[in-house]
């Protein structure tokens, strides 16, 4: 057993860009990263080409070894724990449930950083479901990895509000950020204490946050705006919000995916559901949405008023 205040040897586990940030923080604060772990090589690009995980180039930056794994149950590297010498596994990101056998045997077992405020919203896509269901407020929690998913007593959170503007891809970035400190602060907990135990989860609150499907980005413009709103702000960039722009005319009819979009103001509007009203708002089933940016099909992401201008849009146009 370790001496209280001890520095404390991390094993990291993390894979995608929200990593990236956490093991950034760790290093700056003079902490022993011992080595990382992330997932193999996978297709990327316009030429899908094998390319490292985020976290495994910026752990090759800075000169820590790599172990890509498949498989991280694999006893290959259970085996090497031993050689490897780490008392901590922090996970963020990673991709892969830990085992059993890497979590006994890492003396402090592993602590993982979740971007909701746990229990609520429990899996692999809490930044979204959490956008979705027009949630104000979000955070980070550390917790002790346990055999259940996202079960673990709690070790520390981290809050930040919801704003109308906010999509996946802005929120993702601000938690990955808050979640530096919390980490940090877990970490150290470690070395003050023998063994943390943390505040277990209250399971009446838990709920689930399952990896997106492509009907996740279905669209119902009878909803009222901000359900709408909250919708497409979510699932941008995957699986998007798709739709259709038909011209009132005929001329065109062009499906796209929109990416971002907020509730008008006012008590909006007696036009039918869908249609763009003569302030170019788009009509709800309750209020008006303003689109401000959007992808057509095969293009580029634009803004609203691009795409107003290059496709002549009028009061009268729908989308369906």
């Amino acid at each position: 057993m370790r001496a209280v205040g001890e520095n404390v040897r991390v094993l990291f586990f993390g894979s995608g860009r929200f990593g990236v940030p956490t093991l950034a923080g760790l290093l700056a604060a003079g902490h022993d990263v011992a080595a990382v772990v992330t997932q193999p090589p996978r297709p990327a690009g316009r030429g899908r080409r094998a390319r490292p995980t985020p976290l495994a180039e910026f752990a090759a930056q800075r000169g820590l070894p790599v172990r890509a794994v498949e498989d991280v149950k694999d006893v290959a590297l259970t085996g090497e724990l031993p050689s490897i010498g780490a008392r901590l596994g922090v996970v963020v990101a990673f991709g892969q449930k830990i085992g059993p056998a890497l979590l006994s045997g890492l003396p402090g077992g592993c602590v993982n950083l979740h971007a909701s405020l746990l229990p609520k919203y429990r899996g692999a896509a809490p930044i979204q479901w959490a956008i979705i269901n027009g949630e104000q407020v979000t955070g980070v929690t550390v917790f002790r990895l346990t055999e259940r998913m996202d079960a673990g007593p709690i070790l520390t959170c981290r809050q930040t509000p919801i704003s109308q503007e906010d999509t996946y891809e802005t929120l993702h970035d601000r938690l990955a950020e808050i979640g530096v400190e919390a980490v940090l602060e877990a970490v150290e907990r470690f070395e003050r204490e023998t063994d943390p135990a943390g505040e277990p989860q209250d399971e009446s609150q838990a709920s689930r946050a399952p990896k997106l499907r492509k009907e996740d980005g279905r669209l119902d413009f009878s909803w009222p705006a901000p359900r709408l709103s909250s919708l497409i702000r979510g699932t941008w960039p995957w699986p998007g919000a798709g739709c259709r722009f038909l011209a009132a005319d005929g001329s065109r009819d062009e499906p796209v995916t929109l990416a971002r979009a907020v509730v008008g103001e006012g008590a909006g509007t007696a036009a039918e559901p869908g249609l763009i009203t003569e302030t170019l708002h788009l009509a709800a089933g309750q209020g008006t949405l303003i689109i401000r940016e959007l992808k057509p099909e095969g293009g580029r992401l634009m803004s609203w008023p691009d795409f107003v201008n290059g496709r002549r849009v009028r009061a009268g146009d729908r989308f369906v």
